[in-house]
């Protein structure tokens, strides 16, 4: 079946590239972010624990569309202040950087909860051991924590990306030229809304695909030297 996009095609592929590139630096902005809530959720320190409890109940209650819209919009008046203090007026938050901010924000707050769980599956007496063998805390973090947490985790991370990789079509309110933002302008051009958001459809469910045999096979490596250890 042959579908004519007009002359849009090469706009949808460099849509379908800005959406990976979005999705990828939430993701980064996110594991960091979801790792230190975790950390901070599991601390023996009630402030911690606090603050890390409140990002992840205020960000997870809280719409992600809301979100790119109140950091993008909100932060106007932020940036033209720091823009003044160093000779530029005119400094603003671009899409990308505002999309990137409230994706990775809400990926962090389920990731929180994610490694959190993987945090707290790990037995207690492995930090024991840790400790029996002289380790600091970092290198028992680092050593035996963080590898173990990594492989429980990574399924639940893995279904946070598919989510993340659809929400970034969100973006496309405040004009960041994704997959979705291309889409509408074809609708715009060509008054053929069927083909178009079909196309887009596909665009996504490919993307997914991809990811799912990322995750496929990230989780196959991770589970390697425990599959050894089990037989």
């Amino acid at each position: 079946m042959n579908i004519d996009l007009y002359g849009f095609g090469p706009a949808l592929a460099a849509g379908a590239l800005m959406t990976v590139k979005l999705a990828l630096t939430a993701l980064c902005l996110g594991l960091v972010l979801g790792l230190a809530g975790a950390l901070a959720k599991t601390s023996p320190y009630k402030p911690l624990q606090w603050l890390g409890g409140t990002y992840s109940t205020l960000v997870r209650g809280i719409p992600e569309l809301l979100w790119v819209l109140l950091i993008y919009f909100g932060t106007v008046n932020l940036m033209r202040m720091i823009g003044e203090w160093f000779g530029n007026p005119d400094l603003a938050l671009n899409a990308f950087a505002a999309g990137v901010i409230a994706l990775g924000l809400c990926f962090g707050a389920y990731a929180t909860e994610v490694f959190r769980g993987a945090i707290l599956a790990i037995p207690k007496g492995h930090r024991e051991a840790g400790v029996a063998l002289g380790l600091s805390k970092f290198r028992i973090f680092t050593r035996l924590i963080l590898p173990q947490m990594w492989r429980i985790a990574l399924p639940g991370l893995g279904n946070l990306f598919m989510i993340l990789m659809k929400d970034t079509a969100l973006v496309s309110v405040i004009g960041l030229e994704e997959i979705m933002r291309h889409a509408q302008n074809g609708v715009t051009f060509t008054k053929q809304p069927f083909t178009f958001y079909m196309v887009a459809a596909f665009m996504y469910l490919g993307l997914t695909v991809l990811a799912m045999i990322g995750m496929y096979f990230l989780e196959k490596r991770a589970a390697r030297g425990f599959a050894r250890g089990t037989q």
